[in-house]
């Protein structure tokens, strides 16, 4: 290998280290249709005057939750393609509605037609680049763990074997100041002792 192509092979390598993953865009673009769709919902008219189209609050509002259901999908889902590409064809919808709502007798909403339009491609790029990413990325198969139980035997064989060894600690056992008080073996001489005590004393 050349030894000129090294350091353009690791700068490229760091270039694509700094550069945002694609899973990274994925839950930006899932976070940011989530805010689009409730902007859309609770202000409606204020969303189509920045817009630049004349549009009805029903419209509007679908339009949000449309936004909603592919945030909530992306950010939710596993496999975010379906929603990514759902995106790529909303944002299509939309360019659609800036050509043909928007208001072309008034300079000021053509202005804002215009650049929320500019703002559209430059989200359906991060969508498409992410989507496909998204398809390309390798998908590692989900484990089955059906068969397991989590015993090396059978419960059977299983039922008492910690008992066998086991040996109470140090700190969880009875003191032995009051062992003759807990022990079984011992609990009758100690409450022999006790009534001839009292026995002693009452005479």
């Amino acid at each position: 290998m050349d030894s000129r192509t090294e350091p353009k092979q690791e700068s490229a390598r760091a270039l694509k280290e700094r550069l945002p993953q694609p899973d990274s865009i994925a839950r930006g673009l899932g976070w940011y249709s989530i805010a689009l769709g409730l902007a859309e919902l609770a202000a409606p008219r204020m969303m189509a005057r920045v817009a630049g189209v004349e549009t009805g609050p029903g419209t509007m509002r679908f339009y949000g939750l449309r936004e909603l259901a592919c945030g909530v999908g992306i950010l939710a889902s596993r496999d975010p393609r379906p929603f990514l590409w759902a995106r790529v064809g909303g944002d299509a919808l939309d360019l659609g509605t800036l050509a043909l709502s928007s208001n072309k007798w008034n300079a000021r909403d053509r202005q804002r037609a215009a650049a929320a339009a500019v703002n559209v491609v430059c989200v359906t790029a991060l969508d498409v680049y992410a989507a496909n990413c998204a398809e390309s990325a390798p998908r590692l198969p989900s484990a089955d763990y059906s068969d397991r139980t989590g015993f090396s035997s059978s419960p059977e064989q299983m039922r008492g074997a910690a008992l066998a060894d086991f040996e109470t600690p140090r700190d969880m056992r009875t003191p032995d100041a009051l062992a003759p008080y807990t022990r079984g073996d011992q609990s009758s001489t100690t409450g022999q002792r006790l009534r001839a005590g009292s026995a002693t004393s009452a005479a």
